[in-house]
């Protein structure tokens, strides 16, 4: 299941909204055929693993990350494919909640399988938060908020001067992390001061590119800025306020719109994200800035904090990444639960689940 796990998390960023699935099949102790969800539309894991197991997959074993499909949607059902191999066993990690494509390991029970749940569930459903919270009925998308912060937790320097707080290593897992979200997203403060293109430069490119979204609520992105400016070639979306406040701002939003950006109206950033479902998007990477991040866990609505801790110590006047959290007693605060730790060079990135699955 180890192995199916890491085969899965080669679709990164080329199947949503579909899940990553990895298979293998086993003869007698070996593995004889594997396979992943490569992409949207495509042959789906086990499939692939059938397929390159050929013959031998009859009275083998097949291991799979996510509870076979049972029904009928851009490709056939694995169930059909499974049973027809002469697969004598299926073991899966974690059920499917889709109530359109549930059901798979009963047909294969019934079918005459033997079949095993649950193996390495929870390392499963991590790999699948985003599609499993989609799955299950979810009103917005599932958030995930990275902050990149020094030693004495500030995002930036007490001038605010634009530079970055950790190394090439740290910064080309945050592409891989943009690569696999629907929406990459910022605060206005963070557009002002870094002038991001918010796109995938690095690894693998997505089969669709992120949308790129700014919470702006007065229409504040410079029209020379590199957002704006690339708007037609990857979409942008700016968040602004439901009413403009004066002719000025009325003159900043059509000028915006007139370089292709996009405009979604909305009073806070709960009515946000529930407008975004709508549009597709199951997924959204927020990188700031402190403003915006401190909105969005005092409203409850991050679901996974990725923190890169850099090795600088900024000192007095930096900005502290939830300056503007309302402040709380070591008693009542949250704690939140930690579920990876990696290095890179000198930089640390810790993972923390906010909401369970």
């Amino acid at each position: 299941m180890r192995r199916a796990l890491t085969l899965a998390a080669r679709g990164a960023g080329q199947v949503s909204p579909n899940p990553l699935v990895g298979a293998v099949v086993v003869r007698d102790g070996s593995i004889i055929g594997e396979g992943w969800h490569a992409r949207f539309g495509e042959a789906h894991a086990e499939v692939n693993a059938l397929r390159a197991a050929g013959d031998g997959a009859r009275g083998s074993t097949l291991y799979v990350t996510l509870e076979p499909c049972d029904h009928t949607g851009k490709t056939p059902p694995c169930t059909h494919a499974i049973v027809q191999a002469g697969i004598a066993r299926v073991v899966y990690a974690v059920s499917d909640p889709n109530p359109v494509a549930s059901g798979g390991a009963q047909r294969l029970i019934n079918a005459g399988l033997a079949v095993t749940a649950g193996v390495l569930q929870s390392a499963a459903a991590e790999q699948n938060a985003v599609f499993l919270y989609a799955a299950r009925g979810a009103a917005r998308p599932f958030i995930t908020l990275k902050l990149a912060v020094s030693l004495d937790g500030a995002v930036a320097d007490h001038a605010r001067t634009p530079g970055w707080i950790t190394g090439p290593r740290a910064r080309r897992v945050v592409h891989a992390l943009r690569a696999a979200s629907d929406a990459v997203a910022v605060g206005i403060g963070t557009a002002l001061a870094d002038d991001p293109a918010l796109t995938v430069r690095h690894g693998a490119q997505p089969r669709v590119p992120p949308l790129r979204v700014v919470f702006d609520h007065r229409a504040r992105l410079p029209l020379n800025s590199r957002l704006a400016r690339t708007a037609r070639e990857v979409p942008v979306l700016l968040i602004v306020s439901p009413a403009p406040l004066g002719d000025a701002e009325v003159e900043r939003r059509t000028a915006l719109e007139t370089c292709g950006v996009t405009l979604l109206s909305a009073a806070t950033a709960a009515d946000a994200l529930a407008a975004f479902k709508a549009r597709g998007i199951n997924s959204v990477l927020v990188e700031g800035g402190a403003g915006l991040a401190s909105e969005l866990v005092g409203t409850n609505l991050v679901d996974r904090l990725i923190i890169f801790q850099g090795s600088v110590i900024l000192g007095g006047g930096a900005l502290p990444a939830f300056a503007a959290l309302p402040p709380q007693t070591i008693a009542e605060a949250r704690r939140w639960r930690v579920i990876a730790r990696r290095s890179f060079g000198n930089d640390a990135m810790t993972s923390y689940a906010v909401s369970d699955l």
